[in-house]
């Protein structure tokens, strides 16, 4: 046949050309050099890095860091430094005399790399170690949900296995109505015999005649129904709601404090963690005093939404787990994450029939009015949700448009409260004092979630326990502070990162909890959520300085918070 025609050439745009016309390619070696640069895109692409840059350049190794006995495993290809006189020569200024590691502890993991070192440092930078104190932790677990080193090299290499399920997008066969679920006995109490047949029998005839100590169960083998599922002991307690960037474990400890019953975890994407990224896995992290503790995934896709609720299901201790269907960021949402999933009724009811089907906890749900500023699709989608078998749902009053502008709209909430029932369903939206929680509640909604007005002021839920107004002094608010420090050096570390991550978080709530007008210069009660006071004078220095907007003085704020933090009780 005949020969096809060469293609045009390529044109040649006018600014890869010389001044003389010809090509830069054609100019010779030494003109090859790029003259564009990358374009920085972004709202911050001029702000600066906030990372030391002494930090990673006079790091000591881990294996000097932590006294192995052995030589360091990369040898003379380490790039940490290995001589401990070196890093001390280098190495900053302590921030303070008392480590809180060592007095609570007592030792300090991070010896000579910790950044209040001359409190457990003798002579030859030995690090010392309190024995009377450091027994009484011995083989305390303080923090659970930990990615062991063993899973993690399972999940990278994609050798974890799950367990095999037959469907996940339809309901077991032979279960009949979920509503029609035997009454189980509660935890502690011994079942009568004809109370419990075996579901496999006929009849409750016994399957063996064999003598056992204990009871035995067949959980390996069937699947716990949605109605025989573990319930909530009191679903009207204050809920703490899943905060991004602020909801981390030192501050849930805080809020734990001051009477929050219910918390939960981060907002973790589910393709991180069946990566198994040790940032990811850190969202899950569970401290000992949280005893209603969830954890919320956020994915597009009912494979990996699926797999991965199978992977906590059998690594990690949660009471629920809650599926993030209210995320309004763009980056989540552009993905099919998030808001986008009540738009995606296919996908969104596999996501949930698949995750139910394979979690032992309650599966729950949090939701938007919708995604577009006045047309609400929840009313339609709540019934969906209760028939694919969550436990509960959550509804912040406001849609993905309208992000956090204007008010959360409770009749809303109400109408869909009527329409879940009998299925629980929180409200969420607006919630800054006890007369808006009570508000809440005659709404009909079995409970409330607090988010934002946790971080505005963390004794919410004092107030609304006690119901009344608490004006704090501004010294009990920097006595919180400091309390947060000690909680952020004991999660992160009292090394350089770890300092520098307190750092960050405490900035980073100090953003909020500027927004608190104290309750003795309020003209009406109680302060709202959205309002912006205008710029005032508080009673005493400390108190002006924690109302400030200026980031100057948070930074104050937080450099009195790290050398004054107490010792801990």
């Amino acid at each position: 046949g005949d020969c096809q025609s060469e293609p045009p050439a390529k044109r040649v745009r006018s600014e890869d050309l010389g001044q003389d016309g010809e090509s830069r390619e054609d100019a010779g070696a030494e003109e090859k050099e790029p003259t564009e640069r990358k374009r920085a895109r972004g709202q911050n692409k001029s702000r600066p890095c906030m990372k030391p840059n002494h930090y990673e350049q006079s790091r000591l190794c881990p294996s000097v860091t932590q006294g192995c006995a052995e030589k360091c495993y990369f040898g003379a290809r380490c790039r940490f430094l290995h001589d401990v006189g070196e890093y001390m020569a280098a190495k900053p200024a302590d921030l303070g005399r008392s480590c809180v590691l060592f007095e609570t502890f007592g030792k300090c993991i991070y010896g000579v790399t910790c950044r209040f070192a001359q409190a457990h440092l003798g002579d030859g930078y030995q690090n010392i170690v309190n024995t009377d104190l450091a027994k009484q932790w011995e083989g305390k677990s303080l923090v659970r949900n930990n990615l062991s080193k063993d899973l993690q090299h399972q999940l990278r290499k994609r050798k974890f296995k799950e367990r095999e399920v037959s469907n996940c997008t339809t309901p077991q066969e032979g279960l009949g109505d979920s509503t029609e679920c035997p009454v189980l006995p509660e935890q502690g109490e011994d079942p009568e015999p004809d109370a419990v047949q075996s579901p496999g029998l006929p009849g409750g005839e016994e399957a063996s005649s064999t003598k056992t100590v204990g009871p035995v169960t067949d959980e390996d083998v069937v699947k716990l129904r949605s109605c025989e599922k573990k319930k909530s002991k009191s679903p009207d307690k204050p809920f703490l709601c899943c905060l991004f960037q602020c909801g981390n474990l030192p501050f849930r400890r805080i809020c734990k404090r001051f009477g929050a019953d219910v918390t939960c975890g981060e907002m973790a994407v589910c393709t991180n963690l069946l990566q198994g990224q040790s940032s990811e896995w850190a969202l899950l992290k569970r401290h000992h005093t949280e005893d209603i503790f969830g954890v919320q995934l956020e994915g597009a896709f009912p494979d990996t939404m699926t797999k991965c609720a199978e992977l906590l299901n059998q690594t990690i201790e949660v009471d629920f787990v809650d599926i993030n269907v209210g995320c309004p960021i763009d980056l989540v949402y552009k993905k099919g994450g998030g808001c986008a999933l009540m738009t995606r009724s296919n996908k969104f009811e596999q996501i949930v029939r698949g995750m139910n089907l394979v979690l032992d906890v309650p599966l729950t749900v949090k939701i938007r009015t919708g995604v577009q500023e006045k047309v609400n699709v929840a009313h339609k989608i709540i019934p969906k949700i209760r028939e694919w078998g969550a436990s509960m749902v959550t509804l912040h009053g406001r849609s993905r448009e309208q992000r956090y502008t204007r008010g959360a709209d409770w009749d809303y909430i109400a109408e869909c409260a009527k329409i879940a029932s009998p299925m629980p369903l929180f409200g969420n939206g607006d919630i800054l004092s006890y007369e808006d929680a009570n508000r809440a509640m005659q709404m009909g909604v079995s409970g409330i979630m607090i988010a934002r007005g946790a971080l505005i002021k963390p004794w919410l839920f004092t107030e609304i326990k006690e119901q009344r107004h608490w004006d704090i002094s501004s010294s009990e608010r920097f006595d919180i502070l400091k309390d947060f420090t000690n909680y952020g050096l004991e999660h992160w570390g009292s090394d350089t990162q770890g300092v520098e991550k307190t750092r960050k978080f405490l900035l980073e709530w100090l953003s909020f909890l500027c927004r608190y007008i104290p309750v003795g210069l309020l003209e009406h009660l109680p302060q709202k959520i959205n309002e912006r006071p205008p710029y005032y004078m508080g009673r005493d220095y400390l108190e002006t300085l924690m109302a400030s907007q200026n980031v100057d003085d948070w930074i104050k704020i937080r450099r009195q918070a790290g050398r004054q933090s107490p010792s801990p009780s």
